[in-house]
Parts: C-alpha cells; sequence; structure tokens
C-alpha cells in the first residue's frame, strides 16, 4: 500500500481519508467506512456498542495510526 494514499495530504493531523484506514482514539479502533454522500469511522463505545464519529469529532477527541501503550 502507498503511504501518501493512507494520510491525508491537506492536513496531517487530520484523520486519512481512504476507504477501510483503521485508526485509534480513545483507546479503541476505528475504520472509517465510505458510502454515498459521506463517509464516517465506525467503532464501539466503552460498553462495545456500536458508535459512528465524523472525521471532525475523531479529530477532536485526538487519534493515531497506533494504538496508545
Amino acid at each position: 500500500m502507498n503511504d501518501d494514499a493512507v494520510t491525508s495530504t491537506e492536513d496531517p493531523s487530520s484523520p486519512p481519508t481512504v476507504p477501510s484506514t483503521v485508526v485509534w482514539c480513545g483507546g479503541r479502533p476505528y475504520v472509517l467506512e465510505g458510502r454515498i454522500g459521506r463517509a464516517r469511522w465506525m467503532g464501539t463505545d466503552f460498553r462495545g456498542r456500536p458508535e459512528s464519529l465524523s472525521s471532525a469529532e475523531l479529530q477532536r477527541r485526538g487519534w493515531s495510526h497506533h494504538r496508545a501503550s
């Protein structure tokens, strides 16, 4: 996979825009699901329930390409 395709070229602090990319936020993984119109980040909340986040919300909460230790 080409590393250039994984990261946003506009702002390195912005979440990636490639569908099926996995990032970590709050100790939990989120995957970018592409859909017509708008993509969303899908993961689970602290109780294991499905949770959908926008890229802006993911950025506000803090995200990483790597799981925090």
